[in-house]
């Protein structure tokens, strides 16, 4: 049938509107925006049989959360107290846990069953943290508790995420072999409870792992324990555990290797108080060495003048007695890439602190320097009534000497072939500019300790942050006195206090084994603030000793 015109333009102009609108439904779609993100962890509803049952005679535990889930890691997470010869299973199925026994129970026992950290939502990861599952096989259930916080001794900072752990002293052998059974995380204000205990005699340990495994087997973790045992005959709390890092009983080369500028580079597992290195083979070798030790005593570089060797062995000495011995091997006509770079006593932004020389370090000890090849500009002009002093004890370290004047802008140039290292290698052109730091940018600090038992030693450390580089300043006291810190720059310092109890002057760890804890450590409450043109003073009256359990 034909159509007439009217109705062939109706037509058209329809199906026209129809596809406009169909195409400007399907641009308007928009993916759904984020909104806030979601850190709530999944929720239990319900529990088959329900949580806390006692006179439990059930083969299957049926878990129902909120939402969907995954199980992270069950097989190092999930832990059942006391432990079964057959371990359950665990599966997610939708929303719920599924717990299979495969192990009889044994009769009138209050089961602990800790997921530790495994349950956590299927999007974001959100952790349920310490979640529980409790049932006894009997009319009782355990109900005695331990609860208390965890710190750091050196920060005096609460940590979160460390697990405390609990031994039946009868069985504290197997800490650090095997994998507690009942144990707890802190949470962000470093406290914890461990619930459903049996009365008993426990010890208590805290473990701050990278890697967790809930074993002690690192030189590098954090741990805490109690010296004294708990006996739990009721609800124990307040229990106060301090992190610290444990020195190794015994020295161990963690790492050995020529580097590619040549050097020997060594790393140690502890530090070491007077180490000393000695080149047994090729012996010829010894009297040529040049040996560098870091600040905290625990990496070492060698570098030798004579590299026409293709082994040699090293022995690292404490106090001139042996340690250990290794050796290296290379090539003996191996090529090394070396490239003399400096570094110099400036801050950040190329100021030298006032009253001070310019200090340059070289990456390589330099065997000889053409003052000639040196230029020194002061606001451009060239300037010649400077020194270049040369340290001969490591021949790393050069001294600049010059009446630096404030305002002036300085450039100092090693011309190319200026410097030449031990190897006969030659510098390329190296430029420094710098300038003389404001005086208003140091000032004055004056400490007024007053020490609580003057039979016992005392280190005051001035720093700046938690690190060992962040120690500005060491002092040992043994009685009260005033320190007097001079020309310092502004701003907030703290003061730590070691108690230093068998005056060796330095802070000593403990050791788990031994049960010794470590010396303590307060850390002055107020931050110290040095101002530009203020003479700072502050009193330090060093509380008595805290008891340590």
């Amino acid at each position: 049938m034909r159509l007439n015109k009217k109705t062939a333009f109706l037509r058209e102009n329809l199906l026209l509107f129809v596809i406009t609108l169909a195409l400007f439904s399907c641009a308007s779609q928009q993916k759904p925006q984020g909104g806030p993100r979601d850190r709530t962890p999944p929720k239990l509803l319900k529990a088959t049989p329900p949580n806390m049952t006692r006179n439990f005679s059930a083969k299957q535990i049926r878990i129902d959360f909120d939402e969907y889930f995954t199980l992270k890691n069950p097989f190092q997470e999930i832990n059942i107290s006391p432990s079964m010869e057959k371990l359950p299973t665990y599966k997610v199925s939708k929303k719920s846990i599924v717990v299979d026994f495969k192990d009889s129970l044994q009769k009138n026992t209050t089961y602990v069953i800790n997921f530790g950290k495994a349950v956590a939502d299927l999007n974001e990861g959100n952790v349920l943290p310490n979640f529980t599952y409790v049932f006894s096989s009997g009319p009782h259930i355990d109900s005695l508790s331990v609860s208390g916080n965890v710190q750091n001794l050196l920060t005096k900072e609460k940590e979160k995420d460390v697990t405390v752990m609990l031994f039946p002293v009868k069985q504290d052998t197997l800490f650090g072999k095997k994998k507690p059974t009942i144990f707890a995380s802190t949470d962000s204000s470093g406290n914890f409870s461990l619930n459903n205990l049996h009365d008993g005699d426990y010890r208590i340990y805290a473990l701050k792992e990278a890697a967790p495994n809930r074993i002690y087997d690192n030189d590098n973790e954090l741990i805490a324990f109690q010296k004294e045992p708990i006996h739990l005959r009721k609800d124990t709390s307040n229990i106060h555990l301090n992190l610290f890092k444990q020195e190794p009983a015994k020295f161990r080369m963690v790492d050995h290797r020529f580097d590619a500028d040549g050097k020997m580079f060594f790393t140690f597992n502890k530090s070491l108080d007077n180490p000393s290195v000695k080149i047994l083979v090729p012996a010829a070798l010894d009297a040529q060495k040049m040996v560098e030790f870091n600040k905290t005593r625990d990496t070492a570089k060698i570098f030798m003048r004579n590299m026409d060797f293709d082994s040699i062995r090293v022995s690292f000495l404490q106090n001139n007695k042996p340690l250990d011995t290794v050796t290296l091997r290379k090539g003996r006509k191996e090529a090394f890439d070396r490239v003399i770079s400096l570094v110099y006593n400036t801050s950040a932004d190329g100021k030298l602190k006032p009253g001070t020389d310019l200090v340059v370090t070289a990456n390589i000890p330099i065997e000889s320097v053409d003052n000639s090849l040196i230029t020194l500009t002061e606001d451009s002009s060239y300037v010649s009534n400077f020194t270049v002093r040369k340290d001969t004890a490591t021949l790393k370290k050069l001294t600049l000497l010059y009446k630096w004047k404030s305002n002036s802008r300085y450039q100092f140039i090693f011309n190319e072939g200026a410097l030449t290292s031990i190897y006969g290698d030659k510098n390329k052109k190296l430029l420094k500019i710098f300038e003389l730091d404001k005086a208003d940018n140091y000032g004055p600090l004056t400490l007024k300790i007053t020490i609580p038992d003057t039979s016992k030693g005392y280190i005051i450390e001035l720093i700046n942050g938690n690190d060992e580089k962040d120690i500005i300043r060491r002092d040992a006291v043994t009685k009260s006195t005033v320190l007097v810190y001079k020309n310092y720059p502004v701003g907030k310092y703290k003061v730590r206090v070691i108690y230093d109890d068998n005056r060796n002057g330095k802070w000593d760890s403990g050791n788990v084994k031994k049960r010794i804890q470590p010396e303590n450590i307060w850390l002055y409450p107020k931050d110290i603030t040095l101002r530009s043109n203020w003479e700072a003073e502050e009193p330090i009256d060093i509380p008595k000793e805290p008891a340590t359990y």
